[in-house]
């Protein structure tokens, strides 16, 4: 209010209302309809904001929250994927290592149980030579009753022969014993 009286005094104001009435002149310009004017643009302009501007508007920004819930989602996402791949990598890690440790497991127990046949085929084979050995000790005695028995019977026979005597059993053995004594020793 204080600027009015200085541009009162500096002539300012006779010289807008002068240049108003000039361009009113000029442009053929009336204050009713200007007014009418105005007004009727105000009024298009609210219908045009309530039903043309402001539905395009909400529609805007819905879709601009569809777009950021989207993008929310896609990053939840991509979030649980990471997730998932990292868990798939562990499973996969686990299994892997359970694997390594059932082949270690396996190799160990073949290795055992290659060892534990190993000792069962040398005690067999051990059973086998112990059997072998007695069978041929059994034989080999056997074989010496019968060659003390043939040798004997020849020794017998031989001191019949050369003395011309028929020898009783008493005599057959005690010759026996002693031509056995002799060849033992």
């Amino acid at each position: 209010m204080e600027i009015l009286p200085i541009l009162a005094a500096a002539g300012v104001v006779e010289g807008l209302t002068e240049t108003a009435s000039s361009i009113k002149g000029q442009f053929g310009l009336q204050s009713q309809l200007f007014i009418s004017q105005a007004i009727g643009f105000l009024i298009f302009a609210g219908v045009l904001y309530r039903f043309a501007f402001k539905p395009i508007q909400s529609m805007l920004d819905e879709r601009r929250n569809r777009i950021i819930e989207g993008e929310e989602k896609l990053k939840h996402i991509e979030k649980q994927l990471a997730e998932s791949e990292a868990n798939t990598a562990a499973a996969i890690a686990k299994a892997n290592s359970e694997a390594v440790r059932l082949i270690d497991e396996a190799k160990t127990g073949a290795a055992a149980f290659t060892e534990q046949k190993a000792q069962e085929a040398i005690a067999s084979a051990q059973l086998i030579l112990t059997k072998a050995e007695a069978a041929a000790k059994a034989d080999r005695n056997r074989l010496e009753v019968e060659l003390k028995r043939e040798f004997g019977r020849l020794v017998a026979q031989t001191t019949t022969q050369v003395t011309g005597k028929i020898l009783n059993a008493d005599d057959q053995k005690r010759i026996n014993e002693d031509a056995l004594a002799r060849v033992e020793a």
